[in-house]
């Protein structure tokens, strides 16, 4: 590797390595050992992986290498560049776990769908990363494997579901890393990460090959260093697929084409400021900091609007009755007769599923498992499941109407900023209310994007963008601006 390469290294875009990568600068070997070298120095204190394809990965890099060298063209922008998985998504011959006891040896037979485009695109694969257990958390505390921690603060906990793939790009180990977000599990560990995160359209991506938690409200969406990063990697694991009836067939356009044309304006974009956002439990530092990134938009030539959506308080409630209800039928397969954790002795059927369940699932899963299983019982299903979705489908109405008379919607990501590890784990709505801000999304099925807007006692603050159906054009171009003024997303912290 070059001085020049090194210069950047870690925290390189995915268009700076591929630059590199093309002029012959580095080769995909060097960079990917660099990467490998210093998640085997990190990874005792940030604790981003549970499985590391060290072998895997060099011989995906090598294999870019002998292509290049032979003089072909990349097969695409992520060709020869590193990244990470969350431990969600399935992967053909690579343990997937969801940071369970239940998968601790599942090792899958094929990869899912966006697994797939990714490596078809040539992206070098490091590593499945950490998170709460089966998605179900807001801090990576729920892993049966420990958790992660925050590169920021190490004392301090790097938000959750997706915890370790922020960790993983805060922490310079690899360019990118996918996530999923079911009620804000991108959005919130980017905000708190320093990072930014991108959900997209609830079936913009292929959910197939993804250990389902709550099915209609999961999506996947990368984690990276800017929203340009995140423009190119959509563009790689967008579009509909016949193996996933939930993806829709909408057009995939050329995002960064549309942020290389907007030349960082934002001319003409009306941005909503739902009053709704700033309420209580929202430090003051998080408010102060956000409303000056808001300002920067006006400067940048948005037009501010004050919005209202009146639903938004009942939506934490209508999430923690939906998405439980969805977790305790998914969740009913693993009853140690198909596959995963069995437990040991000559057991009827009955005390084996008992045994299984109660020793391979952990605390949080089987607060949500009957939570679940009790809005959907007889007398109940109509008083709390069919209520909350009443309420979902105001909640979606509000956007509805707001996006007649603004383009994005803007707030705060999250309440706070990066929380003390086991300072919330005693107190489940204490730590669900860090969702407050991002499940409004997932229940509307609408895009949404958080990006570094600042700090806070030296900890990021992330400004959510969020944008009608299938507009993440809309809401990476207001974050592409933003971040051509801005700094913020440069910032990493010192490790």
């Amino acid at each position: 590797m070059s001085d020049t390469a090194l210069a950047s290294f870690p925290y390189q875009t995915i268009r700076e390595v591929r630059e590199m990568l093309d002029a012959g600068a580095v080769t995909s070997e060097d960079i990917t050992t660099r990467y490998l070298d210093r998640m085997s120095a990190l990874e005792p204190e940030i604790a981003a992986f549970t499985t590391v394809s060290g072998d895997r990965a060099l011989q995906s890099a090598r294999d870019f290498d002998t292509r290049h060298a032979a003089g072909e063209a990349p097969k695409s922008t992520l060709d020869g560049v590193p990244m990470s998985l969350k431990d969600v998504l399935i992967t053909k011959d690579l343990r997937t776990t969801c940071g369970s006891r239940q998968l601790e040896a599942f090792v899958p037979p094929f990869d899912g769908t966006v697994p797939a485009r990714l490596l078809s695109a040539g992206a070098v694969l490091l590593g499945k990363t950490n998170c709460d257990e089966f998605a179900m958390g807001s801090s990576t505390e729920n892993s049966a494997w420990g958790p992660s921690r925050n590169p920021w603060d190490t004392a301090r906990v790097p938000g959750g579901s997706s915890g370790g793939s922020a960790a993983a790009v805060a922490a310079g180990m690899g360019v990118f890393s996918l996530g999923t977000d079911t009620g804000g599990s991108v959005r919130q560990p980017a905000s708190l990460c320093g990072v930014t995160g991108l959900k997209p359209t609830y079936g913009r991506v292929s959910r197939f090959g993804l250990v389902a938690f709550a099915s209609s409200l999961d999506q996947i969406g990368p984690f990276t260093m800017d929203a340009y990063d995140a423009a190119l990697v959509l563009e790689a694991i967008a579009g509909i697929d016949p193996l996933d009836s939930t993806s829709q067939p909408v057009a995939v356009p050329s995002y960064t084409d549309v942020l290389k044309q907007s030349g960082g304006s934002l001319e003409g974009v009306r941005v909503g400021i739902p009053a709704e956002f700033w309420g209580e439990g929202l430090q003051p530092e998080v408010s102060e900091t956000v409303r000056a990134a808001i300002h920067q938009l006006r400067r940048l030539g948005a037009e501010l609007r004050e919005v209202t959506l009146p639903h938004t308080p009942y939506a934490l409630a209508a999430y923690y009755i939906i998405a439980p209800a969805e977790a305790s039928s998914n969740l009913a397969r693993y009853d140690g007769m198909k596959y995963g954790y069995r437990a040991p002795g000559n057991l009827n059927s009955i005390d084996s599923m008992l045994a299984t369940r109660d020793f391979a699932f952990g605390p949080e899963v089987k607060r949500r498992i009957m939570l679940g299983t009790y809005a959907l019982s007889a007398g109940y299903y109509d008083a709390y499941y069919k209520k909350a979705q009443q309420v979902r489908t105001l909640i979606a109405r509000d956007y509805t109407q707001a996006f007649e008379e603004v383009d994005v919607l803007v707030g705060p990501t999250c309440p706070s900023v990066a929380f003390a590890l086991g300072s919330k784990v005693d107190d489940p709505l204490e730590m669900y209310l860090n969702d407050v801000y991002t499940v409004p999304a997932n229940l509307a099925g609408i895009p949404g994007v958080s990006i570094p807007c600042g700090f806070a006692s030296g900890l990021p603050i992330g400004l959510q963008i969020l944008g009608k159906h299938f507009d993440e054009a809309g809401i990476l171009k207001v974050a592409h601006a933003y971040q051509t003024a801005t700094d913020w997303h440069k910032q990493h912290p010192a490790l």
